[in-house]
């Protein structure tokens, strides 16, 4: 797995970006899930689909990592690598493990609205998992990413993790990352894109974004994910 020296390297500021949807919204998770009153089927079914499509974010994310991003370090990042990466794969094991609890609480929940207690301490076990592990990349695992991945194959990960994202939720996804984004971010995210998706999606997806974040949390500016403890 070497590398052309000359190619330039993984600009890494987008992984920020993606965190801080992560954390934002499975942080406000337990809360929204608990506001819930027990019964009300209609109201669990919106706020459900909600915690569906964040935790499918969550595990597409993390299998571009699993798939590309772990076998890179592993062969170019030498020590520094190989003592860190297996903490990032136990922790990806156990966040796995969170996610299909919660994944197999949510249906029934959605259908009576009952069992909401049991889903918010499972989505907080998940919340947990995730702010642990993602403190610990940003610690360890981007400056290597820096140092010894490339944009071309950064850019392959980001692709990987999100090809099997249903089309019709993507608007929604990426108004949840530019919501916190830095616009430069964004930008470059958008580049390569076709001219209608870079001239109209800095358009629709905060819409989008806003219009949901009032339905599920009451309001089209919920706290950033700054505000959420770890």
């Amino acid at each position: 797995m070497s590398r052309n020296q000359n190619e330039p390297m993984a600009d890494v500021r987008d992984m920020y970006m993606a965190h801080a949807l992560m954390r934002r919204e499975l942080g406000l998770l337990p809360r929204v899930v608990r506001g819930v009153t027990p019964g009300d089927a209609a109201r669990a079914e919106i706020v459900g689909a909600h915690a569906e499509l964040v935790t499918m974010i969550l595990h597409l994310h993390h299998q571009g990592e699993d798939a590309l991003l772990w076998p890179l370090l592993n062969a170019r990042g030498g020590a520094e690598a190989t003592a860190v990466v297996p903490i990032m794969e136990k922790q990806h094991h156990a966040i796995e493990e969170a996610n299909e609890t919660v994944a197999a609480l949510l249906p029934g929940w959605r259908a009576t609205g009952r069992g909401g207690d049991d889903l918010a301490d499972a989505c907080e076990r998940l919340y947990t998992a995730v702010a642990e592990h993602m403190t610990l990349e940003e610690r360890e695992i981007l400056p290597l990413a820096e140092k010894h991945v490339t944009h071309a194959e950064w850019k392959q990960m980001g692709e990987h993790g999100m090809k099997d994202a249903p089309k019709k939720s993507v608007p929604l996804a990426l108004g949840m990352m530019m919501y916190e984004a830095d616009p430069e971010v964004i930008k470059g995210i958008l580049a390569e894109a076709p001219l209608p998706i870079r001239l109209l999606m800095p358009i629709i997806a905060p819409r989008t974004y806003a219009k949901h974040a009032k339905r599920i949390h009451g309001t089209a500016t919920p706290p950033r994910s700054t505000a959420i403890p770890a």
